[in-house]
């Protein structure tokens, strides 16, 4: 069922939230604290705006369609492979949930683990980990050996208060590999998220700014506008890119459409659905059950919280919520007096400030 926005502007009722007082005066009495531009990651939200998974479970959605990354190892023009490896970029954020929520905030040392297996037989599976704690970095890393292909991210948000929206600027980048191209990487950077409504009208979850999607290897680049609606006109979840020549500056290819639903790509005068959000299939990822996870697992770390929102427990969930940061705290506290360093279990740093798998040799 469709609403309207404050400026009465048709809004899928699957992607917006309406609150009720109670809930609403609690999230009043927490902003009425913050000034403008504030950072909102020491900021304690309440637990009616979280979404029942961690961060590190939440990257996973990227990983949605593999059939799109496979098949664009596949082809053989060096162009139309790199238009694939962006169409599997942009498959991943239409899926999320409704309203405005925010996954946890995963502790130093969390981690989570899952696969897929594919009616090929081939398989892939999945690992991320909390690497730091202050400034909040999220590792991560994929592979398919069978497919050839390695993807290896880091991710660290940092929120702020823009006073009716908070923003989650998505610091960070990912690296796509094809293994059986050597030096053939995709570097892809994120937008940024935008929380609206959170004071007045309806609250609802925006992409924001640029991203881009780059090959050096093969001299092309896909800039990205993910366009935010306008305070009178235009519409949610829009986008447009290009597809260029880093060298010559020639667009090859023209991206247009939404992110959550339709999105068209056009060469000259040609144009085609370059993914569909409504017929997309999801592949489903494999976990492990809870009792076989290790204690700092996502899934068993944060079980009794996920199961209080899952039947509205705000109370219980609030102290399950409080026991594990007050428990990070505590370890935190007692690792740093006796100068003992966190070490890293599936990655480690690299030259350029970012993280590498750690692989078995």
């Amino acid at each position: 069922m469709a609403s309207t926005d404050a400026n009465n502007v048709l809004v899928d009722g699957e992607d917006t939230e309406v609150l009720d007082d109670g809930t609403r005066s609690i999230l009043m009495g927490i902003i009425s604290q913050l000034s403008k531009g504030m950072d909102l990651h020491r900021v304690t939200l309440p637990t009616f705006v979280l979404e029942p998974r961690s961060m590190l479970e939440r990257i996973t959605d990227f990983m949605s369609h593999p059939e799109l990354i496979a098949k664009a190892n596949q082809i053989q023009d060096p162009v139309e492979r790199f238009v694939a490896v962006t169409r599997y970029y942009l498959s991943g954020w239409h899926i999320k949930p409704k309203g405005v929520k925010k996954p946890y905030n995963p502790i130093l040392g969390e981690h989570f683990r899952s696969q897929w297996k594919f009616p090929d037989g081939t398989e892939a599976f999945y690992v991320a980990e909390q690497v730091s704690h202050h400034p909040p970095i999220s590792a991560y890393y994929y592979a398919s050996p069978e497919n050839n292909i390695s993807i290896l991210g880091d991710l660290l948000p940092k929120s702020k208060f823009l006073g009716n929206s908070a923003a989650t600027l998505m610091q960070g980048e990912i690296k796509v590999s094809f293994t059986n191209r050597p030096g053939e990487d995709y570097i892809i950077t994120m937008p940024n998220v935008y929380a609206r409504g959170i004071l007045f009208g309806t609250m609802l979850m925006e992409l924001g700014d640029v991203a881009s999607v780059k090959c050096a290897k093969l001299d092309l680049v896909c800039s990205l506008e993910f366009k935010v609606k306008g305070f009178f006109s235009g519409s949610y979840n829009g986008i447009a890119g290009k597809i260029k020549r880093i060298s010559t500056g020639e667009t090859l290819y023209e991206i247009s459409g939404k992110w959550s639903d339709e999105i068209i790509i056009k060469k000259g005068l040609k144009k085609e659905v370059f993914f569909d959000a409504k017929t997309a299939v999801i592949c489903p990822k494999i976990i492990a059950p809870e009792e076989q996870l290790e204690e700092n697992e996502s899934r068993r770390l944060w079980s009794k919280l996920t199961a209080a929102l899952k039947v509205n427990n705000q109370d219980l969930a609030t102290i399950e919520k409080s026991k594990i940061e007050d428990a990070q705290r505590a370890k935190r506290k007692e690792g740093e007096a006796k100068g003992h360093v966190h070490g890293l279990r599936y990655f480690e740093p690299n030259q350029s400030g970012g993280f590498d798998i750690k692989l078995k040799k």
